[in-house]
């Protein structure tokens, strides 16, 4: 999978979503409003650009602030400690993100993707930060179409990549960083409607234990999904809604349901926001 061209496309879909929004609260994510999304999203470009430029196998210090690259006219830009920002958008702000995300682009496709460089997880190279970062810009992309109207929907093929992502790899995390209950045995079915994928997610104790399926079509996967198989409930919907789900972007409503939803409501309390 291109995870390379994903990012390319939609670092510059947020770059055109934030300067037709301009200002205003984001309505999926609360106590954020535009300036704050923009520069969340910059300041990590601009993070992972010193990480990857300087081939850094340790984490550095983010609170040393000179990796941000802040102009000299930077006053009244958004400061985190008295988020939300609700005024218009700062002025070269949007230019600021853009010279980022090209310099970060322009390292994912010149550096090799097996180099060695400090991620927060266990896979410790370069290509851990395209995917997660073409995923990252796919979410905030829709969550700056979401401040002025209705927000575009995420590609298929990234979409599902993403929903087997956030099992493989964030579940885990977010467990460990925010000392999750253990699992007592809750078990999980997703099922794409537009593609072949389906996720098992089962919760035992520390562990999340995922396996994935492809039907051989889309009429296999339709029967497939009749009942919930061998879990405790299954959530059928798009790639798209169920990876927009999995980051608490929509609810559980906008998808077929089936099975124990009182084990679909435990799912974000196993897998704490952070």
């Amino acid at each position: 999978m291109d995870h390379l061209s994903h990012f390319g496309r939609e670092i510059r879909a947020f770059e055109a979503a934030v300067r037709a929004a301009g200002s205003g609260l984001v309505p999926s994510c609360p106590g954020w409003g535009v300036p704050d999304l923009v520069m969340h999203l910059g300041g990590v470009h601009r993070y992972l650009a010193w990480v990857i430029g300087d081939r850094l196998t340790e984490q550095p210090d983010p609170s040393d602030l000179s990796f941000l690259g802040l102009p000299a006219e930077s006053a009244g830009w958004p400061d985190p400690a008295h988020a939300p920002a609700t005024g218009p958008l700062p002025a070269g702000l949007a230019d600021w993100f853009a010279e980022g995300a090209a310099r970060l682009e322009s390292l994912f496709a010149t550096t090799d993707p097996n180099m060695p460089v400090w991620t927060w997880s266990g896979e410790q190279r370069v290509r851990f930060w395209v995917r997660m970062q073409s995923i990252e810009a796919a979410v905030h992309r829709w969550d700056a179409e979401g401040v002025a109207g209705t927000a575009g929907p995420m590609d298929a093929e990234l979409a599902a990549d993403a929903v087997g992502q956030t099992f493989e790899v964030m579940a885990p995390a977010r467990r460990a960083w925010t000392a999750a209950p253990p699992g007592a045995g809750e078990s999980y079915g997703f099922r794409q409607t537009d593609g072949p994928a389906r996720w098992t997610v089962r919760f035992d104790g520390p562990a999340v234990k995922v396996t994935q399926e492809n039907e051989e079509d889309g009429r296999d996967a339709e029967v497939a999904g009749a009942g919930t198989g061998d879990c405790d409930v299954e959530v059928a919907g798009t790639a798209s809604d169920l990876m927009l789900f999995l980051w608490q972007r929509v609810p559980p409503e906008r998808m077929d349901v089936r099975g124990d939803r009182a084990v679909l409501d435990r799912y974000f309390t196993l897998v704490p926001p952070v």
